[in-house]
């Protein structure tokens, strides 16, 4: 992971920023009361993931693709946690 983080070039503090991300998506989506917006911050996580194994790492991005969408249905079925109002 350190020389891909490398190859993306924002320097390794992104690599913490990444997986701060990545816990605390994990333990919102195991919250009941959370898993909305743990979902939906992982998705978006894979959605960079997918962006940078395309533009700069150039290797397999199925991964994040799948991941991705597994996380919006999540995010779907739990829509209603999601209020403006």
């Amino acid at each position: 992971m350190v020389a891909e983080f490398d190859a993306v070039g924002l320097g390794q503090w992104f690599r913490y920023f990444t997986a701060i991300l990545e816990i605390g998506g994990a333990v919102l989506l195991l919250v009941p009361r959370t898993t909305f917006f743990g979902a939906a911050l992982l998705a978006v996580v894979c959605v960079g993931a997918f962006f940078a194994q395309i533009l700069v790492l150039h290797q397999d991005w199925i991964h994040a693709v799948v991941m991705a969408a597994v996380l919006a249905a999540i995010a779907w079925s739990q829509r209603k946690q999601f209020r403006l109002a």
